[in-house]
């Protein structure tokens, strides 16, 4: 328990300090975000639906790519799967949300 109190404390001073090259991640994460949305405006109609779609697939698309950019990097040195691709799913699916 105490480790992960430690933990976050560490990695709460570490953002603080990067603020600004963290607001510029975000930033480009969710350029990508419109941009993908933007493609697939092409793709799909513009009715309800479509546009349901198209909203579901930019938002699931973008932080499955950006978790196997670790994970195929992982897998490149140690021939396993990544263990916390899911993880890293995550967090950047709620970060895009955010």
């Amino acid at each position: 328990m105490i480790k992960h109190v430690i933990a976050i404390v560490i990695l709460s001073i570490a953002i603080i300090l990067t603020m600004s090259y963290a607001q510029h991640v975000v930033q480009y994460l969710l350029n990508a975000h419109d941009w993908v949305s933007n493609v697939l405006s092409d793709v799909f109609s513009g009715g309800q639906t479509g546009s349901l779609l198209r909203g579901s697939i930019a938002l699931l698309t973008l932080p499955i790519v950006v978790g196997l950019i670790p994970a195929l990097g992982y897998w490149a040195a140690k021939r396993q799967w990544f263990p916390y691709f899911m993880h890293t799913v995550w967090v950047v699916w709620l970060i895009e949300i955010g």
